[in-house]
């Protein structure tokens, strides 16, 4: 089964992904192929170079052919990403100080990188 995950609420990446996803996936007994993971909101810090967490699922992401992405509006907003705001969901926008592997998009670019190998499920934290 292939799952992508959306970080949507307060914490869920540093709390749900930082202490049982990422572990899991470590570990290699998460129980699903992970093919894809977006950033909302704060979660987005969580991808910032040098953050413990981010690091740590930059390195598995490369290793297993995960999409990271970011929102390009928040990340924007956070100063994580350069283009201009109305240019959101357009493709041009691009991250910034973040771990090595993250793009900068919104809906149909995620929906496009996907495509090539998309998820069973999608499971909102």
């Amino acid at each position: 089964m292939k799952v992508a995950y959306v970080f949507a609420t307060n914490n869920a990446a540093t709390f749900k992904l930082g202490t049982m996803v990422l572990p899991q996936l470590e570990a290699g007994n998460h129980g699903a192929d992970v093919v894809g993971m977006m950033f909302f909101d704060d979660n987005v810090f969580s991808l910032r170079q040098g953050d413990p967490v981010g690091e740590r699922l930059a390195k598995i992401a490369e290793e297993k052919g995960i999409l990271l992405m970011v929102c390009d509006q928040c990340a924007l907003r956070r100063n994580l990403a350069e283009g201009a705001p109305e240019s959101c969901g357009t493709g041009t926008v691009t991250a910034k100080g973040l771990v090595k592997g993250v793009v900068a998009g919104c809906f149909p670019q995620l929906y496009g990188a996907l495509a090539g190998n998309p998820p069973d499920h999608v499971i909102t934290l």
